[in-house]
């Protein structure tokens, strides 16, 4: 029998992140997209801790009514990219989730990449 999207997209999130690993370095950008938003999670695995975090919910990004996901998406990825900046961490381990590198999470990767973030 077929898998469907969900299970499917859990069985590449979880070969994805056993090769994956976030540590305090290199730690590990983790995206999560829902229908509406986009959420972004800077996270250091050896110690299990979220160092930072940004979405589309954010007050200076959630103002802007009209714009499309693609478009939030872009912002989210920048002020990832400032915020961490502001912490010290220039390195990360992108963890697309399972999801295609396409559409929103590409768009969200180009602009962390070029606020400053390498991965």
């Amino acid at each position: 029998m077929a898998l469907t999207k969900l299970e499917r997209r859990s069985r590449i999130r979880m070969r994805i992140r056993k090769k994956i690993n976030g540590t305090a370095e290199a730690p590990r950008l983790a995206v999560y997209r829902s229908n509406k938003q986009i959420y972004v999670q800077v996270v250091n695995d050896l110690k299990g801790e979220t160092i930072l975090s940004a979405s589309s919910k954010e007050k200076d990004i959630a103002a802007q009514t009209g714009i499309k996901k693609i478009e939030q998406a872009k912002l989210v990825g920048k002020l990832l990219a400032a915020k961490c900046k502001e912490k010290g961490i220039e390195k990360v381990v992108f963890d697309r989730s399972g999801y295609k590198y396409h559409g929103r999470v590409k768009s969200l990767a180009d602009a962390a990449r070029e606020g400053g973030l390498k991965f």
